[in-house]
């Protein structure tokens, strides 16, 4: 199964919207398959990243979906629409991790869940969680704290034994997608998804922005506020590595004509 990718201008990437039912039925498929399949998003983090590390690139590439995670990313895909009713409801495609996981319960055939990653607390809490929102599902975790080399290994043979239909990993970007790219290979077939922080924040130990807040793209505003010191770069760093970036591949694409 290939899903179209639509290109979001300025930015140079692409990406594969979705709404939340149009996901729960690729995921309705890619468990009917059984085979191995990525799923991951895009925000200016991972646009940033994309741009400045060739293997993170070809991983977002091979990837089967691409969803719109932040504002930004989101606004400029709209800004390319044409009369096809999706700029009215354009909202609608901006999918966080914590936006379709409540989905979760209505993808048929879901029967066996893993969640990879933060401390073993919050870990457990999401696990909970979880499983009041797919109770059909069984659902098991494994903390990611303190990632190394001997945890993952850990982690292939855990996954192995469980054998997961749905896998969420939440290690933070770039480690997940660094940890997939490595190890995917060697994998039980399953869809693995990378969620960043939507594991604490499933558990309720970090607290989701209002709705109004995120349809604002104003989520960094409350990031910050909340945590200053793990964000501050994000919002006011990043953007300019991200423009200069930019700034240098156009100048080279032009070089080449």
């Amino acid at each position: 199964m290939t899903l179209h990718r639509q290109h979001v201008p300025v930015l140079e990437v692409d990406a594969t919207p979705m709404t939340i039912a149009e996901l729960t039925d690729v995921l309705d498929r890619f468990i009917a398959e059984g085979s191995t399949r990525t799923i991951v998003g895009h925000n200016l983090h991972s646009v940033t990243l994309l741009h400045s590390d060739p293997r993170f690139r070809s991983f977002y590439e091979q990837s089967d979906v691409v969803l719109l995670d932040g504002a930004p990313v989101l606004w400029l895909w709209a800004k390319s629409l044409e009369g096809d009713g999706a700029k009215e409801r354009v909202m609608d495609y901006r999918l966080g991790s914590t936006d379709w996981i409540p989905a979760l319960a209505h993808v048929e055939g879901l029967e066996r869940i893993a969640i990879i990653g933060a401390g073993s607390v919050a870990n457990a809490q999401a696990v909970a969680r979880l499983k009041d929102v797919v109770p059909h599902a069984q659902v098991d975790g494994m903390p990611g704290e303190g990632w190394d080399e001997e945890l993952e290994e850990k982690a292939i043979a855990w996954l192995e034994g469980i054998r997961p239909q749905l896998v969420l990993l939440g290690l933070g970007m770039p480690l997940q997608e660094q940890v997939l790219q490595r190890t995917l290979s060697s994998l039980p077939p399953a869809v693995y998804c990378t969620v960043g922080g939507a594991i604490e924040q499933i558990a309720g130990i970090q607290k989701l922005a209002p709705r109004w807040i995120g349809r604002l793209g104003l989520e960094w505003a409350w990031r910050l506020l909340l945590h200053p010191k793990r964000v501050a770069y994000r919002v006011f760093g990043e953007p300019w590595v991200l423009m200069g970036l930019l700034i240098r591949r156009r100048r080279r694409l032009r070089g080449k004509r």
